[in-house]
Protein backbone atom coordinates (compact mmCIF):
# COMPACT_ATOMS: atom_id res chain seq x y z
CA UNK A 1 0.00 0.00 0.00
CA UNK A 2 1.15 3.64 -0.33
CA UNK A 3 3.16 4.89 2.45
CA UNK A 4 1.01 7.83 2.01
CA UNK A 5 -2.26 6.78 1.18
CA UNK A 6 -2.88 4.49 3.87
CA UNK A 7 -2.64 7.23 7.13
CA UNK A 8 -6.11 8.43 8.02
CA UNK A 9 -7.19 11.97 8.07
CA UNK A 10 -8.07 13.40 11.42
CA UNK A 11 -11.19 15.70 11.28
CA UNK A 12 -10.75 18.64 13.89
CA UNK A 13 -14.01 19.75 15.26
CA UNK A 14 -16.29 22.05 13.66
CA UNK A 15 -14.84 20.05 10.18
CA UNK A 16 -17.97 18.27 8.27
CA UNK A 17 -17.05 15.62 5.56
CA UNK A 18 -19.54 14.91 2.87
CA UNK A 19 -18.57 12.09 0.43
CA UNK A 20 -20.58 11.71 -2.92
CA UNK A 21 -18.98 9.41 -5.58
CA UNK A 22 -16.21 11.17 -7.48
CA UNK A 23 -16.32 14.57 -4.77
CA UNK A 24 -15.55 15.46 -1.79
CA UNK A 25 -17.08 18.08 0.04
CA UNK A 26 -15.36 19.21 3.19
CA UNK A 27 -17.03 22.45 5.46
CA UNK A 28 -15.17 24.11 8.32
CA UNK A 29 -15.13 27.26 10.16
CA UNK A 30 -12.81 29.02 7.24
CA UNK A 31 -15.32 27.67 4.26
CA UNK A 32 -16.18 25.49 2.32
CA UNK A 33 -14.11 23.07 -0.64
CA UNK A 34 -14.72 20.77 -3.08
CA UNK A 35 -12.26 18.28 -4.40
CA UNK A 36 -13.02 16.17 -7.11
CA UNK A 37 -11.39 12.64 -6.79
CA UNK A 38 -11.25 9.38 -8.63
CA UNK A 39 -14.32 7.38 -8.51
CA UNK A 40 -13.00 4.66 -8.54
CA UNK A 41 -11.25 5.38 -5.17
CA UNK A 42 -13.55 5.10 -1.64
CA UNK A 43 -13.13 7.31 1.04
CA UNK A 44 -14.76 6.49 4.33
CA UNK A 45 -15.47 8.15 7.49
CA UNK A 46 -15.28 6.78 10.86
CA UNK A 47 -14.90 7.69 14.09
CA UNK A 48 -13.68 11.14 13.74
CA UNK A 49 -10.94 10.23 10.52
CA UNK A 50 -10.91 9.87 6.92
CA UNK A 51 -9.49 6.92 5.53
CA UNK A 52 -9.05 7.22 1.73
CA UNK A 53 -8.99 3.14 -0.19
CA UNK A 54 -8.26 1.93 -3.38
CA UNK A 55 -10.14 -1.28 -5.50
CA UNK A 56 -6.91 -3.30 -6.85
CA UNK A 57 -3.32 -2.73 -7.12
CA UNK A 58 -3.12 -1.13 -10.52
CA UNK A 59 -0.31 0.94 -11.15
CA UNK A 60 -3.32 3.74 -12.53
CA UNK A 61 -5.15 3.16 -8.78
CA UNK A 62 -1.58 3.05 -6.66
CA UNK A 63 -0.66 6.46 -8.50
CA UNK A 64 -4.11 7.72 -7.43
CA UNK A 65 -3.88 7.15 -3.57
CA UNK A 66 -1.89 8.61 -2.23
CA UNK A 67 -2.39 11.78 -4.12
CA UNK A 68 -6.27 11.84 -3.51
CA UNK A 69 -5.04 11.42 0.21
CA UNK A 70 -2.75 14.44 -0.02
CA UNK A 71 -5.72 16.58 -1.67
CA UNK A 72 -8.51 15.71 1.09
CA UNK A 73 -5.70 16.29 3.82
CA UNK A 74 -4.79 19.75 1.93
CA UNK A 75 -8.74 20.80 1.99
CA UNK A 76 -9.26 19.47 5.48
CA UNK A 77 -6.53 21.97 6.80
CA UNK A 78 -7.71 24.57 4.71
CA UNK A 79 -11.10 24.57 5.81
CA UNK A 80 -9.68 24.66 9.76
CA UNK A 81 -6.49 26.47 9.94
CA UNK A 82 -6.15 28.06 6.31
CA UNK A 83 -2.40 28.27 4.50
CA UNK A 84 -0.33 31.36 4.50
CA UNK A 85 2.71 32.27 2.51
CA UNK A 86 4.78 34.79 3.26
CA UNK A 87 6.98 36.91 0.59
CA UNK A 88 9.60 39.91 1.47
CA UNK A 89 10.43 42.37 -1.03
CA UNK A 90 14.51 42.94 -1.38
CA UNK A 91 15.99 45.75 -3.26
CA UNK A 92 16.25 49.55 -2.79
CA UNK A 93 12.37 51.36 -3.12
CA UNK A 94 10.85 47.58 -3.83
CA UNK A 95 7.23 48.43 -1.34
CA UNK A 96 4.06 46.67 -1.26
CA UNK A 97 0.71 48.49 0.28
CA UNK A 98 -2.99 47.15 -0.06
CA UNK A 99 -5.48 49.97 -1.89
CA UNK A 100 -8.92 47.80 -0.78
CA UNK A 101 -8.22 44.32 -1.57
CA UNK A 102 -6.31 45.15 -4.10
CA UNK A 103 -1.78 44.84 -3.68
CA UNK A 104 0.06 47.58 -5.68
CA UNK A 105 4.02 47.07 -5.52
CA UNK A 106 6.94 49.25 -6.29
CA UNK A 107 9.39 46.72 -8.22
CA UNK A 108 11.84 49.45 -9.64
CA UNK A 109 9.57 49.97 -12.86
CA UNK A 110 8.46 53.20 -14.39
CA UNK A 111 4.50 52.10 -13.18
CA UNK A 112 3.61 50.72 -9.93
CA UNK A 113 2.00 47.05 -10.48
CA UNK A 114 -1.25 46.69 -8.97
CA UNK A 115 -2.55 42.86 -8.57
CA UNK A 116 -5.86 41.62 -7.90
CA UNK A 117 -6.83 39.23 -5.07
CA UNK A 118 -8.45 36.37 -6.43
CA UNK A 119 -12.02 34.78 -5.06
CA UNK A 120 -10.86 33.30 -1.44
CA UNK A 121 -7.24 34.97 -1.43
CA UNK A 122 -6.40 38.01 0.68
CA UNK A 123 -2.94 39.82 0.85
CA UNK A 124 -1.64 41.45 3.68
CA UNK A 125 0.95 43.74 4.70
CA UNK A 126 2.44 43.59 7.75
CA UNK A 127 5.21 46.15 6.28
CA UNK A 128 6.35 47.50 3.24
CA UNK A 129 8.88 45.22 2.66
CA UNK A 130 6.61 41.90 3.39
CA UNK A 131 3.53 40.31 1.77
CA UNK A 132 1.40 37.61 3.30
CA UNK A 133 -1.10 35.58 0.49
CA UNK A 134 -3.55 33.31 2.91
CA UNK A 135 -6.45 31.42 1.84
CA UNK A 136 -8.25 27.92 2.31
CA UNK A 137 -7.16 26.46 -0.97
CA UNK A 138 -3.51 25.72 -1.02
CA UNK A 139 -3.04 25.08 -4.46
CA UNK A 140 -4.30 28.18 -5.18
CA UNK A 141 -2.56 30.32 -2.66
CA UNK A 142 0.63 28.88 -3.89
CA UNK A 143 0.22 29.83 -7.73
CA UNK A 144 -0.84 33.33 -6.57
CA UNK A 145 2.59 33.78 -4.54
CA UNK A 146 4.77 31.94 -7.56
CA UNK A 147 2.87 34.93 -9.85
CA UNK A 148 3.87 37.65 -7.43
CA UNK A 149 7.35 35.94 -7.06
CA UNK A 150 7.36 36.22 -11.21
CA UNK A 151 6.96 39.87 -11.21
CA UNK A 152 10.53 40.42 -10.15
CA UNK A 153 12.52 36.89 -10.08
CA UNK A 154 15.31 37.26 -7.17
CA UNK A 155 18.36 38.67 -9.22
CA UNK A 156 21.86 36.16 -8.67
CA UNK A 157 23.92 39.05 -8.76
CA UNK A 158 22.81 41.65 -6.29
CA UNK A 159 19.76 39.55 -4.76
CA UNK A 160 17.38 41.71 -5.31
CA UNK A 161 13.01 40.64 -6.05
CA UNK A 162 10.65 39.08 -4.99
CA UNK A 163 11.57 35.89 -2.87
CA UNK A 164 9.69 33.85 0.26
CA UNK A 165 11.05 34.46 4.11
CA UNK A 166 13.94 33.30 4.22
CA UNK A 167 14.78 31.95 1.19
CA UNK A 168 18.85 31.76 0.42
CA UNK A 169 20.09 33.22 -2.98
CA UNK A 170 22.94 31.79 -3.86
CA UNK A 171 24.81 35.15 -4.93
CA UNK A 172 27.28 34.83 -8.80
CA UNK A 173 30.41 37.03 -8.38
CA UNK A 174 30.92 39.92 -10.70
CA UNK A 175 33.66 40.45 -13.23
CA UNK A 176 36.13 40.67 -10.32
CA UNK A 177 38.29 38.53 -12.49
CA UNK A 178 38.96 41.22 -15.41
CA UNK A 179 41.21 43.09 -16.04
CA UNK A 180 41.15 46.48 -18.09
CA UNK A 181 43.84 47.10 -20.91
CA UNK A 182 44.65 43.31 -21.53
CA UNK A 183 46.21 43.19 -24.79
CA UNK A 184 46.99 46.70 -24.99
CA UNK A 185 50.71 47.93 -25.78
Amino acid sequence: MSRIGRQPIALPSGVTATINPGLFVVKGPKGELKVPFNADLTIRQEEGKLIVERPTDRQEHRALHGLTRTLVANAVRGVSEGFVINLELKGVGYRAKLTGKNLEMSLGFSHPVVIEAPEGVTFTVPEPTKIDVSGIDKQLVGQVAANLRRLRKPDVYHGKGVRLVGQKIALKAGKSGSTGGKGKK
